[in-house]
Formats: C-alpha cells, sequence, structure tokens
C-alpha cells in the first residue's frame, strides 16, 4: 500500500513537480521498507499486546496444562493463551503496508502464513471450549496442514513463473531438476515438519519465540539475497523474479516476534497458542520454499528440529524397548527435569542456552551461501 501510493503515485508522477517530494524515493528501496515493516509489526505488538491479553483473560482463554508435563507448569494453567494471533496479525498488517501487493508471491506467502495458523486456531479454540489440553486430532492437523502446503505448490506452479530446480547447500553446480510431483511431496514435507517442530517447541516461556525471532532474521536475510538477481547469481543461488518482496514478510515476522517476545518473556503474561506456534512454522516453511531454500531450513531452524527428533527418538525407541531415552520429551523438558533446582529460574537458564544454539544454527546457515 505504501509501496504504491508514496512511490508509484506520488514520487513518480509529482516529484518532477513538487521537488519535496523527491523524498518519497526511499520507498522503492526493499531495505528501507524491511526495516519499517519490522518495526511497524513491533509497535503493533507492543501497543495491541496488553489489550489482547485483557479480552483474553475476559473470555476466560486460559492454557490448559497436560498432566503428564513437570508438575510446576501447573501453576501455568489458566494463563492467556492464543496469543499468536496478535503476531500473525501485526505480520499481515505490516506485510500489506509495506510490500508491493502486485507481486504474487507475497499472496501465495501470506496464504501459507494464515493457512497454518487457521488449523491452529482451530485447535486452540476447541482446546478452550471442552477445557482439555487436546484439541484438533492430529491426523485432522496434519491433513490440515497437507492441504495448505499442496495448495501453497499449486498456486507456485499455475500462478507464477516458479519452476521444480532443487537449490542444494555446499554443492555449487547441483541444482537438479525435479518432477513437479516430487517437489509438491518436498512442499508437504517441509511445511508440515516445519509447523509441528515449532509447535513442539513452545513449551517454555519465552522458547520458541525467541528460536523464531534468530531463524526469521537469517531466513529474511536469505530471501533478500535470493530475491536480488546479481547477489543470487554471484552466490549461486537459485534465482526467481518477484520473490525479492516476500523479505518485506520476514522482516514482519522478525518485528512482531520481538514484540510477542516482551509479554512472552517468563512469567509469561500471554501465551501463544497453537495459532502461533502453526502459524510461525507456516511462515518459516513457506518462504524457504518460494526461495527455494528448503534444504537450508534445516540448520537455519536447528533448535526447531532437534525438538522434533527429541519427540521421535522418544516415542520410537520406547514402542521398541518400552524404555524412554530422555527423561521426557521434547527435550525441553528433559533438561527441567536434568537440572532439577529453583524452578523459577531453571525456565530462562534452558530458554537463553537454547537461544545460543539457534544464533548458531543460524549463522552456520549464512555459512551455506558461501559453502559452495
Amino acid at each position: 500500500m505504501f509501496y504504491y501510493l508514496f512511490y508509484e503515485v506520488l514520487y513518480r508522477q509529482y516529484s518532477a513537480q513538487i521537488p519535496a517530494l523527491r523524498v518519497l524515493n526511499v520507498f522503492q528501496y526493499l531495505t528501507f521498507r524491511t526495516a519499517y515493516a519490522a518495526v511497524t509489526a513491533l509497535v503493533l505488538s507492543l501497543i495491541f499486546g496488553p489489550w489482547m491479553i485483557r479480552k483474553l483473560r475476559e473470555f476466560k482463554y486460559g492454557q490448559e496444562i497436560r498432566e503428564e508435563g513437570p508438575a510446576h507448569h501447573q501453576s501455568k494453567r489458566g494463563t492467556p493463551t492464543m496469543g499468536g494471533v496478535l503476531i500473525m496479525l501485526s505480520v499481515v498488517v505490516s506485510t500489506l503496508l509495506w510490500a508491493d501487493l502486485r507481486k504474487g508471491f507475497v499472496w501465495i506467502a501470506l496464504f501459507g502464513m494464515v493457512g497454518c495458523a487457521a488449523i491452529g486456531f482451530a485447535d486452540d479454540y476447541i482446546k478452550i471450549a471442552k477445557k482439555r489440553s487436546l484439541g484438533l486430532t492430529a491426523r485432522q492437523k496434519m491433513l490440515g496442514q497437507i492441504a495448505v502446503a499442496l495448495l501453497v505448490g499449486g498456486m507456485l506452479f499455475t500462478l507464477t513463473d516458479y519452476t521444480p530446480v532443487l537449490s542444494v547447500p555446499f554443492f555449487k553446480d547441483f541444482q537438479p531438476l525435479l518432477p513437479v510431483a516430487v517437489y509438491l511431496l518436498l512442499i508437504g514435507i517441509v511445511m508440515v515438519g516445519t509447523t509441528n517442530a515449532v509447535n513442539l517447541t513452545d513449551g517454555l516461556d519465552g522458547l520458541a519465540i525467541s528460536v523464531t525471532v534468530v531463524a526469521a532474521s537469517a531466513l529474511t536475510a536469505f530471501t533478500y539475497v535470493t530475491g536480488h538477481a546479481r547477489f543470487a547469481d554471484y552466490l549461486d543461488l537459485v534465482h526467481t523474479p518477484n520473490v525479492w518482496e516476500v523479505t518485506i514478510l520476514g522482516g514482519a515476522l522478525v518485528g512482531a516476534s520481538l514484540g510477542f517476545l516482551w509479554y512472552n518473556a517468563p512469567p509469561a503474561e500471554v501465551f501463544m497458542g497453537d495459532v502461533g506456534s502453526l502459524g510461525i512454522g507456516g511462515a518459516l516453511g513457506v518462504i524457504s520454499v518460494i526461495i527455494k531454500q528448503e534444504l537450508v531450513l534445516p540448520i537455519l531452524g536447528g533448535v526447531f528440529v532437534i525438538e522434533a527428533l527429541s519427540v521421535m527418538i522418544q516415542v520410537g525407541y520406547y514402542k521398541m524397548t518400552g524404555r524412554r531415552i530422555f527423561r521426557m520429551a521434547p527435550l525441553h523438558h528433559h533438561f527441567e527435569l536434568l537440572y532439577g533446582g529453583d524452578k523459577k529460574t531453571i525456565e530462562p537458564k534452558i530458554v537463553f542456552r537454547f537461544l545460543i544454539v539457534a544464533i548458531l544454527f543460524a549463522l552456520l546457515s549464512l555459512s551455506t551461501l558461501k559453502l559452495r
């Protein structure tokens, strides 16, 4: 909206007659708009956060805590949840304000994020309405995520000039052209895997959202260089024209996540709920697909991958042997029980240590830009 109004209309049509309008030339620069998209999303989150927390309390949208979790988590029962709505709205509004909305990739990215968030919203609402810790069944959520992923893939191949070329990190000249059906399967795996991995990581105050800030920042950098023709050529990345504007959404996600972290930092005033975790996972997944960094995403979001793998390993090993590898899964709960001690200080310590690991993974992913 701002791009069209201030650059396409005011600057390009009237700056010759009104020299003062030449300053609006800055709106053509993606870096400027991405930075202000992040600031806009951050400010929206900070301003409307207290209002949303108050409304969630009034509606009695409190978190239900599973009985088999760490005992001290029961004290969190009733904390307002579904705060992820704040994240999603901040990202959507900021993206609509700052992006060039004539680029189809922006709308596809928004659809992937909002579609996954809608599944999470339904899951959260059922939990609250029925006063239980489980909402949609695993099969229902999986089918919904697959449907969103297939729709995203269908739109990419039918509405844009997207090609099924796979970008392989660490290999300069290996970019295989896959059959469309195989690439659609890859898109499904990436989006379903990412949404569930973020969802599993959301178990401690500030954990998932702080890791999201790091992962989204790195992914925004990838989006920028991938969308820039000269940078993509220099770094041997698969360049798809017009994906550049998706950088705006990445920046907005960073800003919205920082704003939500303000209220989700321990002790949390609000939880993001599945609407937030699935929406964030959908955003990370769909952006990585659009910029063809599907194989870098597991490195970039290494903490999310480790959390998901800990659950898969725990369940698989238990079914085979009847014993557990970890004291509890996901992994952050294992460390809670392992460290013991003061329950008020153990959560922040685990969160900060996971955040350090997330930063290391993000730096490793960025290094793949030159290790080709």
